[in-house]
């Protein structure tokens, strides 16, 4: 299944795209679960990012490691890929991208994820809808020209 979201910022695509560190990390985390976060290394090819999500009554590990990061002059991306995943999901492909849109930028969240049951990944796909689209004011909050 793929999710795609997109948020238009006021700040220019570099500043955007390289200001996602792990203090942006933590501000994107959603309220539920809770996450905590047990290693950041950041967003190069070979970096680590492993959180355990916390519901309440159970807590799951969630490790991705970061496989491709590109920068041109008009976007820049980098991919973080699940290695460890917490159930259901079996896939996960997350695909970070900035691009430069006049004065400002678009952010740009494509998610392919599967559980590998086609209706179950149908059934998340609000979910996932609900918890990606909360990025969208942490996104335009965090860069909008007053800073």
């Amino acid at each position: 299944m793929r999710l795609h979201l997109k948020t238009n910022v006021q700040q220019d695509f570099l500043t955007v795209f390289n200001a996602f560190d792990e203090q942006l990390f933590r501000k994107l985390s959603p309220p539920y679960p809770r996450m905590k976060l047990l290693r950041f290394d950041g967003s190069e090819p070979g970096d680590v990012v492993e959180v355990e999500l916390q519901t309440g009554i159970k807590s799951f590990r969630w490790t991705s490691h970061i496989m491709e990061r590109q920068v041109t002059d008009t976007e820049a991306y980098f991919v973080d890929q699940g290695q460890q995943l917490p159930p259901p999901l079996r896939y996960w492909h997350h695909k970070h991208l900035v691009a430069k849109n006049g004065s400002g930028a678009v952010v740009h969240d494509i998610i392919t994820y599967s559980t590998g049951h086609k209706w179950l990944d149908l059934l998340l796909f609000p979910l996932m809808l609900a918890q990606f689209g909360m990025r969208k004011p942490v996104y335009r909050k965090v860069f909008s020209r007053e800073q």
